[in-house]
């Protein structure tokens, strides 16, 4: 599978990234950053961070529907998945994030 992320700027001027695997659904996404070079350091945050067990913070929304948060090592949300239709999706999610995304190429659309 490739995964990807990709970078992209919003009207406002806010940097994202997003993790997409190679069907382009997207695994986890960043919140916005006013600096490129912040959201590049967002990336590396979970490049670092992803391969570890204990940085994923699994959540179910309001719906029930699961979701999860991947944190740095100082606790603070990197990055949160879309909802999930049922646990195995968002677990192979979890998986997908952790096998690829240190070696993730950057895809810069802004």
């Amino acid at each position: 599978m490739s995964v990807k992320f990709e970078i992209t700027k919003t009207e406002k001027g806010e940097y994202h990234f997003k993790l997409v695997d190679g069907g382009g659904k997207t695994l986890l996404r960043s919140e916005g950053y006013n600096a490129k070079a912040s959201c590049t350091n967002g990336i590396e945050s979970v490049r670092r961070n992803a391969v570890d067990d204990a940085r994923y913070d699994l959540k179910s929304a309001s719906d029930g529907r699961p979701y999860f948060n991947l944190k740095a090592s100082n606790g603070q949300i990197i990055g949160t998945s879309p909802m999930f239709a049922d646990a195995q999706a968002c677990a192979t999610a979890v998986a997908a994030t952790k096998s690829a995304a240190a070696g993730a190429a950057v895809d810069d659309k802004s």
